[in-house]
């Protein structure tokens, strides 16, 4: 089977001692493609290099939780990176971009502001570069479909969405699929659950967010974690795992959700074809 990891920061720190086993492992357990993206300028080269070495994907951004430190200089080098990149076909997207409604420290008025404005241009950028973009989506996601209806795009893919089922409608009428990983494989998940069998299957991608969002199976509690049980590392190779759970959920072959959820993936970042 085929499968395609639309989410993987590959290029984090918690894979520097095993990076090309982890890739490594991956590739065996099918995942011929991982989507890279980035969060800040200093790591835009790294995960151009990483695609390149590994036949994988990449997005280039600035990610909510970097706005603090980003300034308009970054966005002009976005820019001109975008441009400089737009004949490698490994280049898919704009992102990782969007706006979190969690974290306290960003969601004072005027650090949402940062945010809001760092989410506009960066759309803008996509749509004069044609290219669709990956959304974080974190308690924000009627803020992030208003100013996606004002400014418009390619489209592209909600990540690790969490929404209800009339914001996901909503995503998918603007031409975006919506992320489903780890977090649908605990079983209290009941919510997202529902969503994941309620959607279209032609609405879904699967994605990983290694090395974060761990599946049930190497997760660790707070409890544990003062216990001195390290949090386990998620990574690419826990794709096909992860996609059992959904296919058992709705009751399908995982052949065929393998199959679907690539063709998925292409379609919502068309630059994978």
């Amino acid at each position: 089977m085929h499968w395609l990891d639309t989410h993987c920061h590959l290029d984090a720190a918690e894979f520097d001692a095993d990076r090309d086993l982890v890739r490594n492992q991956a590739q065996r357990q099918g995942v011929k493609q991982c989507v890279i993206p980035a969060v800040h300028a200093a790591n835009w080269q790294a995960v151009q290099d990483l695609a390149h070495e590994h036949n994988d994907a990449y997005a280039l951004g600035i990610h909510p939780l970097y706005t603090p430190q980003a300034s308009p200089q970054d966005l002009s080098s976005l820019a001109q990176r975008l441009t400089q990149s737009l004949d490698d076909a490994r280049l898919v997207a704009v992102g990782e971009i969007g706006l979190d409604g969690f974290v306290p420290e960003l969601n004072t008025p005027t650090a949402f502001e940062v945010q809001r404005f760092f989410y506009r241009e960066q759309l803008k950028l996509a749509k004069q570069h044609q290219l669709p973009v990956i959304l974080h989506v974190r308690r924000s996601a009627d803020a992030l479909l208003k100013e996606l209806r004002q400014i418009g795009t390619q489209g592209g893919i909600a990540h690790a969405f969490n929404g209800s089922l009339q914001q996901a409608h909503a995503f998918i009428d603007l031409g975006f699929k919506l992320g489903f990983g780890g977090a649908l494989t605990f079983d209290r998940a009941h919510q997202l659950r529902r969503l994941a069998c309620a959607l279209p299957l032609s609405a879904l991608v699967l994605e990983t967010d290694a090395p974060d969002i761990p599946p049930h199976w190497l997760y660790t509690t707070a409890e544990q974690r003062a216990q001195g049980q390290a949090q386990g590392r998620n990574s690419p190779a826990e794709l096909p795992r992860i996609a059992q759970v959904l296919a058992d959920l709705r009751g399908i072959a995982l052949t065929e959700l393998a199959d679907v959820t690539t063709a998925n993936a292409r379609q919502a970042l068309p630059r994978l074809q």
